[in-house]
């Protein structure tokens, strides 16, 4: 978000916990040179909700966050466009940014609007908009409400997290943060990430017999799913039936413990859409950004660097800490491959997407039979997660920190995680075998 929305949201967050809301956003909304109307949107988007300025907004708001519905858009429209960003050909540059041609010019209205039809909600026209304009919601202080209430919460942080709130800050001490601020525990996504490698592993087994078979992952990326669905959809019969590793962690998560409540934390806007996504919703309760916690932290004076090591055992291997990045998913499965299926490893030629211009190319040459290779991994992100828009750091340090701390993992391989093969035991999953059972791998489908 902008640094004025950013100052904004640290203001509601303080007030919120000092127990001074109403009067905060009265104080807010009392100022005379702003435009209510906006600021009131901006105001809901920050709190997850979707009020607009009315004579009782700051009551409607309240009563939005108590009985908050995960059930809405994530990317809306705050203020109405100037266009002034316009170039000679007559877009502007959330239009030239979005993947699926998702944002019009209301001729009448002189300002663009969104074909919600269209919108994946992936949020990367939120980052272009030079006006800040457009906003996801962001949806913390609904969590607040249950933070402070004795209902187990877990903090499911995605692989790209290493590195991103200091070089020296350790996964323990962001598990002393998640704790201070109310969270039962944190667990790395990479984890759950370990298990559908080995899934994909026996799609590749299951869809690839020769090297012109194909198949497509659909693991990590919401856009680049989106993209499949939305613009390539004759491909889709290549695409494995997994879900991502973020939907996987709900899913166990909960299966574990019913009563859990499943807050992903990652560096991706369209990971807020993909939680509320038809047939798999209800797994992922809440989705935080990178920054937004960032933010959160520093409105309520949590810093990592200075907690205690809150360590647990090894239980993430080097190919699920890799997803964070281009090429992770790959090398993972490749890895995993070789060790069951070591006659197909020779035959798997495994080619990424980096970005969307190249996701694009690479469907696009894919569907004219242009592609040499059997295994496509896509990320609409340059750089995969590190590069996601709203990381903390620059996707060349992400992957450097996601690297080495991958490298240095005690477990190298997947299949060789003891803990992993203690939790599928848990889910009914005793051998590599029911990996092939429809009815035991279901927590780990969707239906495209």
């Amino acid at each position: 978000m902008t640094e004025k929305y950013s100052k904004l949201f640290k203001t509601i967050i303080k007030a919120y916990y000092e127990g001074n809301f109403d009067e905060k956003i009265n104080e807010i909304l009392s100022e005379d040179t702003i435009n209510k109307e906006e600021l009131c949107n901006a105001i809901s988007s920050l709190c997850g909700t979707d009020i607009h300025y009315n004579e009782n907004f700051i009551s409607d708001l309240k009563d939005s966050i108590n009985s908050y519905s995960s059930n809405h858009k994530v990317v809306t429209k705050v203020k109405s466009c100037s266009l002034s960003c316009m170039d000679k050909s007559g877009k502007t540059l959330c239009q030239k940014s979005c993947p699926f041609d998702a944002i019009m010019i209301d001729k009448n209205k002189n300002t663009t609007v969104i074909d919600d039809e269209k919108c994946a909600d992936c949020g990367i026209c939120i980052d272009v908009c030079p006006k800040g304009g457009i906003m996801d919601k962001v949806e913390f202080i609904p969590l607040a409400n249950i933070l402070k209430k004795n209902v187990p919460v877990i903090a499911a942080v995605a692989p790209a997290i290493v590195g991103q709130f200091g070089s020296e800050v350790k996964l323990g001490q962001l598990r002393s943060a998640f704790k201070k601020l109310g969270f039962t525990d944190m667990v790395e996504v990479a984890f759950f990430a370990d298990m559908l490698t080995l899934k994909e592993a026996i799609e590749f087994n299951h869809y690839v017999k020769n090297q012109n078979d194909l198949m497509i992952t659909s693991c990590c990326c919401p856009m680049w799913v989106g993209m499949l669905k939305k613009i390539y959809n004759d491909l889709v019969k290549y695409v494995s039936p997994s879900v991502s590793p973020m939907i996987a962690a709900g899913r166990i998560l909960k299966k574990l413990n019913k009563d859990c409540k499943v807050v992903f934390v990652g560096p991706c806007i369209a990971k807020k859409a993909e939680a509320k996504n038809k047939g798999i919703e209800g797994n992922i309760d809440f989705v935080l950004t990178f920054q937004e916690l960032k933010d959160i932290f520093e409105s309520l004076n949590i810093n990592p660097s200075v907690l205690k090591d809150d360590e647990s055992s090894e239980y993430a291997s080097k190919g699920g800490r890799l997803y964070a990045r281009t090429g992770g998913v790959s090398i993972a499965v490749s890895d995993v491959v070789e060790r069951i299926f070591p006659e197909k490893h020779n035959l798997l030629k495994a080619v990424q997407a980096n970005g969307i211009k190249e996701c694009k190319d690479i469907l696009s040459k894919a569907q004219n039979g242009e592609i040499d290779s059997n295994f496509i991994e896509g990320m609409g992100c340059i750089g995969g997660c590190v590069g996601g828009p709203k990381s903390i750091i620059k996707k060349e340090d992400g992957k450097k920190f996601v690297d080495d701390f991958a490298k240095n993992s005690d477990i190298k391989v997947s299949i060789d995680s003891l803990c992993m093969n203690n939790i599928l035991d848990k889910i009914g999953i005793h051998s590599i075998k029911d990996f092939e059972d429809k009815d035991k791998i279901n927590i780990f489908e969707r239906d495209f």
